[in-house]
């Protein structure tokens, strides 16, 4: 490779100012909201949940199998495996082919996924009561409420020489006003490629114990906002469930030489199939799938997603969305599907600062064209 050559490839930037991003934020975007309307769709009483698992992932595959077709060696795919986590079950629950889990009548079900195109990831999770045929009522109508108007506020306030601490801070008083609780240990990260947890974070609930350090949003970021909420019933601090966690993440910067087969099969496998994103266990075609994971976790090789779990009877309510911030304003380039007609509620906020956001526009502002004729015309006549 000549100078003139390693030059251009270190001028290309991976951030929000290269347009080929930006583009391909856009198309992950596009495919995770057409997969989630899928999913949506698909949350019926009696549905079974891997079956609705497995095709928001499929949708996902197709989707993304007829664009840069092109590109050979571009990574493009499921950037997180489907996930549909009902009550209060927090998150993560993708179950396995032989789960006989299904969807009943009134049940509050979280629907999270992501999509990946060249390593740039778009991340969309809604909430939903199944078999509901008008709006959401009582302390799921206040929780939706509340989910919503985070969201609305969130998208709103994360922007250019914005602080993360405001939209914690935002979140708390949303929480306070609908009469529910913002959930402990949700953090929503800065996006790069190939990185889905970047070092800029916002955490959903802050006080003594769980903090993140501040930050100031910057021009050409991407971002992806984890709104979890809890009903008043609920500790709005989960317990995990190892047992039941099937989500992982290969940890790029560990080594160890495993000692068992399995381990190594399974770990020889992941690493070529999701050797960044996420991935299901249920996605592996190793049958010792689940018991090579063990010493790769043990090691450090993997990340969990663990399945989190609320108190009995309380229910749980997750939003997320992806934007960039960009030097014109933020977009949001996919989710959260929640309207103002899925609830009702008696609730509202009082806040006039939060009033007074929610108002105003979340849709970035559009450059003015300039009039040349009149300017023309004005020159003539001069």
């Amino acid at each position: 490779m000549s100078d003139h050559e390693e030059e251009k490839k270190e001028e290309i930037k991976e951030d929000c100012s290269n347009p080929d991003v930006v583009t391909k934020y856009r198309a992950a975007g596009d495919i995770a909201n057409a997969a989630l309307a899928l999913v949506v769709s698909l949350c019926k009483a009696g549905a079974k949940i891997v079956d609705v698992c497995e095709a928001g992932d499929q949708s996902i595959k197709d989707a993304t199998s007829k664009i840069y077709r092109n590109k050979k060696k571009m990574d493009k795919g499921v950037g997180f495996p489907t996930c549909v986590s009902v009550n209060n079950v927090v998150g993560h629950f993708c179950p396995l082919k032989d789960d006989e889990s299904v969807l009943a009548e009134g049940d509050v079900a979280k629907l999270d996924l992501g999509c990946n195109i060249d390593g740039y990831i778009a991340q969309a999770s809604t909430t939903i009561v199944v078999g509901a045929e008008g709006p959401a009522d009582g302390v799921k109508g206040d929780l939706l409420a509340a989910v919503y108007t985070a969201s609305e506020a969130a998208i709103r306030m994360l922007k250019i020489n914005g602080k993360n601490t405001a939209i914690t801070e935002a979140f708390a008083t949303i929480a306070d006003s609908f009469g529910v609780k913002c959930m402990h240990g949700v953090l929503s990260h800065q996006l790069n490629r190939l990185v889905i947890d970047g070092p800029k974070t916002i955490i959903c609930k802050a006080d003594t114990n769980e903090k993140v350090e501040e930050v100031v949003f910057e021009p050409n970021e991407a971002y992806a906002v984890d709104i979890v909420m809890t009903t008043k019933t609920g500790s709005g601090k989960p317990e995990e469930n190892k047992e039941m966690t099937n989500v992982y993440k290969r940890n790029v910067n560990e080594t160890y030489n495993l000692k068992m087969k399995a381990s190594k099969r399974v770990f020889s496998e992941f690493s070529q199939k999701y050797p960044t994103f996420p991935f299901t266990t249920r996605s592996l075609e190793s049958t010792a799938a689940k018991f090579g994971l063990k010493e790769c976790i043990e090691h450090n090789l993997v990340t969990p997603y663990p399945v989190l779990i609320e108190k009995a009877g309380a229910f749980v309510a997750h939003v997320k969305f992806t934007a960039l911030l960009l030097p014109n304003g933020t977009i949001k380039v996919c989710g959260p599907t929640i309207t103002p007609d899925q609830f009702t509620t008696e609730k509202k906020i009082e806040d006039a600062g939060l009033v007074a956001l929610l108002a105003t526009s979340a849709n970035k502002k559009k450059k003015k064209k300039k009039n040349n004729k009149k300017k023309k015309k004005a020159a003539a006549a001069e």
